[in-house]
């Protein structure tokens, strides 16, 4: 069965100011969307074409034979991944669950919050910033192009933070700084981490 792009979790507009539809338009209309046509051209008639996304991700890494094949499957699930770590009036100090574990494995949220800016910025070229799980204890992650934590045993994701150049070109020009702060400020969806927080237990 072929993949379908997935349904924005809010209206395009929703995001405005901070992320513009504009942005939304061309990163889910039209990059997400493309990841999803070039999966189904790619498994069609093949032994995958009735596998999960997840598994297409697994059966693919690390094998360079089938890179296209691992690069858009892992955008499609990253990309997924990432509209559900926004939210309209997202943003600012985490509550709950999550809120207690950074304090205990960061420090503060401040110092969390600079560990993940950091792994933004010193992401060179494209690719993604991640607050993951592992055996427990929250860790910061970043990944190049289309990788993904999903394909390392034992790693949970919980959020990610796009930093491909099409997640804020429009909005912030060159200013990844700026995106990076306007993301945890105003859109990062806390909720989604604390549900994927009570699912990883």
């Amino acid at each position: 069965m072929a993949f379908a792009l997935p349904d924005l979790p809010y209206s395009r507009d929703s995001l405005a100011p901070h992320i513009s539809e504009d942005t939304l338009n061309f990163h889910y209309g039209k990059h997400h969307n493309a990841y999803v046509t070039n999966l189904n051209n790619l498994i069609e008639g093949s032994d995958l074409e009735k596998a999960s996304l997840e598994d297409i991700i697994m059966q693919s890494a690390g094998d360079a034979s089938k890179a296209g094949l691992f690069n858009n499957a892992a955008q499609v699930w990253n990309h997924t991944f990432y509209w559900h770590s926004m939210a309209p009036n997202g943003g600012g100090q985490p509550t709950g669950k999550i809120a207690e574990l950074i304090n205990r494995d960061f420090g503060s949220y401040e110092d969390f919050a600079s560990e993940f800016k950091a792994a933004g910025a010193t992401q060179f070229g494209s690719g993604w910033a991640w607050l993951v799980i592992k055996d427990g204890k929250l860790e910061i992650r970043k990944t190049p192009n289309a990788e993904t934590p999903i394909t390392e045993a034992g790693v949970t994701a919980l959020l990610t933070m796009d930093v491909w150049e099409h997640a804020y070109y429009l909005d912030y020009q060159n200013a990844r700084p700026n995106y990076m702060q306007v993301f945890l400020d105003q859109l990062i969806n806390w909720d989604f981490a604390n549900q994927n927080l009570a699912a990883a237990a």
